[in-house]
């Protein structure tokens, strides 16, 4: 008997089991509705919050998604692959191509529908990563990405003021090739990245940014760009709807 088929596991558990592979074999297709409260009720012989509690499982994992009054559907969104590695290739942004634009194939359409940028003093985190004493001044630029009418990111970048002051950079639109474009031709290149990928659950204005739904985790992810001598010249700070996202890394041995 595997864990899956356990008595031990909760009923609530045991009905998302089945549901999901209901879901993932195709018997249920994008967009189809799932059975209703009472079917289920009825079907599994539970009260209404051990259904409830099995919808809730699927639509945190982001299978399912509930429409008021209509019932819950198999949420039709496909996860957008990020690909770590090819994204931040310098190749892209020299020939003026965004970064995001490695991980949207051409039949997906990815947009920054908000945009702020400021100039503000750096908090002891972000002076730490850039190298910059306490209360330097910093550039801030904050973006919400939105794949396919969903939002799917919240991306907040951090450069020294003194750098970037009177350029694209400070802009809203950093032009072709985005903000390492901009550094290169500043002479300061990026040719190093680190990554740091940690999970937690979102804050109240996380999940209203990106439309969660109760339960769901955010992923966080942050990054220092470095140019050739090892100065860090931007902090990019990540939040991504984890149900929205698959993150590859590939890289040879």
């Amino acid at each position: 008997m595997t864990d899956q088929d356990s008595p031990r596991r909760p009923k609530y558990q045991r009905i998302a089991d089945e549901l999901r592979t209901a879901i993932q074999s195709g018997e249920f297709a994008p967009g189809d509705r799932l059975p209703g409260e009472n079917d289920l009720m009825a079907t599994y012989g539970v009260a209404r919050m051990t259904v409830r509690q099995a919808l809730s499982v699927l639509r945190n994992e982001g299978l399912a998604e509930a429409r008021k009054g209509a019932g819950v559907f198999v949420r039709a969104f496909r996860p957008l692959r990020r690909r770590g590695i090819p994204r931040l290739s310098g190749e892209r942004w020299t020939h003026g191509h965004s970064i995001w634009s490695a991980d949207v194939p051409d039949d997906r359409d990815l947009l920054v529908d908000r945009i702020e940028v400021t100039e503000g003093p750096a908090g002891a985190r972000v002076a730490e990563a850039l190298g910059l004493p306490p209360g330097a001044p910093v550039c801030v630029r904050s973006r919400r990405f939105v794949l396919d009418a969903e939002p799917v990111l919240l991306s907040v970048s951090y450069l020294p003021a003194a750098l970037v002051r009177g350029t694209l950079i400070a802009e809203m639109d950093t032009g072709p090739g985005g903000t390492y474009a901009r550094l290169t031709e500043l002479g300061q290149r990026p040719v190093r990245f680190r990554e740091e990928i940690r999970c937690r659950m979102p804050t109240a204005d996380e999940s209203q940014l990106l439309g969660l739904a109760s339960g769901t985790p955010v992923v966080l992810i942050g990054r220092t760009a470095y140019t050739a001598p090892g100065v860090a010249v931007e902090l990019n700070e990540m939040t991504l709807d984890s149900s929205a996202y698959v993150l590859e890394y590939e890289f040879g041995a």
